[in-house]
């Protein structure tokens, strides 16, 4: 299949799964299957459930385009049932995939490769609450940021300011069956740099995206999907050297990472300068997501942006022809 043309592809997209993001992703698989159309031989949307790997077989399509967000599309385990199937797909595999995916595990490569991240503390699966609220508060204090160690768009993520909140927040994080990942609280603004990496060609940064909340609120999952509850300020009007520096940061994050195609870093602009919360190997492709609007940025409308990415997969071809 390596360099086939995509006008003579069959692509399938997946979508769904057992993801608490899967409406995300089917919007996500719509844009796509939208964006692609007249483009491709043939798109088929594709559930990801128990039949996946016959339907697959089935189909036998040219490329896949996994529109997952979460686990278990994001973590690895679909990209491995697509290496051991022989399909070339969109984006990282399963080693970077694992690691994006699995917060504690990436921060260990972002301080290996020197990227400023947030002081944490990592709480086990299976920790009562009260004894990982006395852990936090004797290392961190309460003005915290819980999150599940392997979820995304903000699922299980509670923003802690004091003692009572901070072991509530800690319960509903386990209650997600990973460890947690509790990081110190910054202040200061919150942005993105989406990195565009199709084979064969240099990774590059996309512009930066600031993205702005209403007063007294933050970018959790109602404001990351619901029409016109963030904006994104694209362009972001940061300094020539802020912007520089969170640039230079996701490439190293993605490279670090060794991821493929695309990835998405999250960042917080503190005043003493950019801090690296994580790295999405999967963004968003719905009407309110932010890789879109960074390419679209840089001169690379959707279907444009599209196309390049499953041209990649089809290029690279599949792990184990």
């Amino acid at each position: 299949m390596t360099g086939k043309a995509l006008a003579q592809a069959h692509v399938v997209i997946l979508q769904g799964g057992p993801s608490p993001e899967a409406e995300v992703s089917r919007s996500s698989a719509a844009g796509l299957e939208q964006a692609l159309t007249g483009l491709a031989r043939q798109l088929t949307r594709l559930e990801v459930d128990r039949d996946l790997a016959s339907n697959l077989l089935a189909l036998a399509p040219d490329v896949v385009f996994p529109a997952l967000h979460g686990p278990p599309g994001e973590d690895g385990t679909v990209q491995g049932l697509l290496d051991l199937l022989g399909l070339p797909y969109v984006g990282s595999g399963v080693a970077a995939s694992v690691t994006a995916m699995d917060k504690t595990l990436a921060k260990h490569g972002f301080r290996a490769a020197g990227l400023p991240v947030a002081r944490d503390v990592v709480v086990p699966r299976g920790t009562a609450p009260a004894d990982a609220s006395a852990l936090v508060q004797s290392t961190l204090g309460t003005q915290v940021v819980v999150k599940p160690s392997q979820q995304g768009s903000a699922l299980g993520v509670t923003l802690v300011d004091n003692s009572e909140s901070l072991e509530a927040a800690l319960e509903l994080a386990l209650g997600f069956g990973d460890a947690v990942l509790v990081e110190e609280r910054l202040q200061g603004r919150e942005l993105t740099a989406a990195i565009f990496a199709p084979a064969q060609q240099d990774a590059v940064a996309l512009p930066l995206i600031e993205i702005v909340t209403p007063a007294h609120s933050w970018y959790d999952f109602e404001h990351r999907y619901a029409p016109g509850a963030s904006e994104h300020r694209v362009p972001a009007p940061v300094s020539d050297a802020d912007a520089a520096a969170m640039k230079r940061i996701a490439l190293t994050a993605h490279e670090c990472l060794g991821c493929r195609d695309l990835s998405r870093a999250d960042l917080i602009l503190t005043q003493e300068g950019p801090v690296l919360l994580e790295v999405n190997t999967l963004p968003g492709m719905t009407p309110t997501s932010l890789y879109p609007d960074a390419a679209k940025a840089a001169g690379l409308p959707f279907p444009q942006l599209a196309r390049s990415l499953v041209q990649s997969a089809l290029s690279r071809g599949p792990r184990f022809p």
